[in-house]
């Protein structure tokens, strides 16, 4: 693969800007197996992408043919390209990221589903059309736990009726929860196969409760990992992402 076509796959600019780049000495090269970055100076020169490392500009940047993230987010950002009162989320990534070329309308990678601006905890991002739709497919019911803090002391009586099934008022199906856990006097472990806007909320006030604090700490097999600080991302390794495909 020509090595401005592997920028330019990677999100770094056009063509022209990538191999302008190039042409300037700004890119290093490490291939498999190697151990030494090699300055490159021609656009067109091939290269292997298996396991490929490259420097640009003075920042470490694996090849990935498709991207896959994990978002650790933090209060107080929106889940939207075009956020409404808060920063975006996508300004916690690197440019690169947010540029990728994709076939799409939107460039760049994308959430996999929405949390809401106060949530926080697991987010996963996404270039890959096939495994947006795989991981966020109502037909699948992939898991996702929530650390819910209420407001009010909660009930055992409380905890059943999560469990039985709850009417939220834009839908006549009862919504359940497909596990419910008391961790203390006012803390819940809430899992839920389905999403709909504000679920979470909606659940506990339709109980009489109130969500006070929420966290989605788990996707699935895959636990937001321990290492990742809000506001912190990082690529999928295989074995995550074999923990999400089942």
């Amino acid at each position: 693969m020509l090595l401005q076509d592997i920028l330019y796959s990677q999100g770094f600019g056009t063509r022209r800007i990538c191999a302008g780049l190039v042409q300037q000495g700004r890119v290093r090269v490490r291939e498999r197996g190697s151990h030494v970055d090699v300055v490159c100076t021609d656009a067109t020169q091939k290269f292997d992408t298996q396991d490929l490392m490259m420097n640009i500009q003075g920042v470490g940047w694996p090849y990935h043919a498709k991207a896959y993230l994990v978002l650790n987010k933090p209060a107080g950002f929106e889940c939207s390209q075009k956020p409404s009162a808060h920063p975006s989320i996508y300004t916690l990534l690197p440019a690169p990221l947010r540029q990728r070329p994709s076939k799409s309308a939107v460039a760049g990678v994308q959430a996999i589903g929405r949390l809401d601006q106060d949530t926080t905890g697991l987010l996963l991002l996404s270039d890959d059309g096939q495994f947006i739709h795989r991981m966020s497919s109502p037909k699948k019911r992939m898991p996702k736990i929530y650390q819910v803090t209420t407001k009010h002391p909660v009930t055992a009586q409380q905890v059943q009726r999560l469990l039985d099934g709850v009417v939220l008022d834009d839908d006549p199906r009862p919504v359940r929860a497909a596990d419910c856990a008391q961790i203390g006097e006012c803390r819940l472990d809430l899992t839920l196969t389905e999403g709909k806007y504000h679920q979470v909320k909606r659940m506990l006030a339709a109980v009489g409760n109130r969500v006070e604090g929420l966290h989605r700490s788990r996707i699935g097999a895959l636990e937001l990992p321990a290492d990742l600080e809000p506001g912190q991302w990082r690529w999928l390794g295989a074995d995550e992402l074999g923990l999400l495909q089942g």
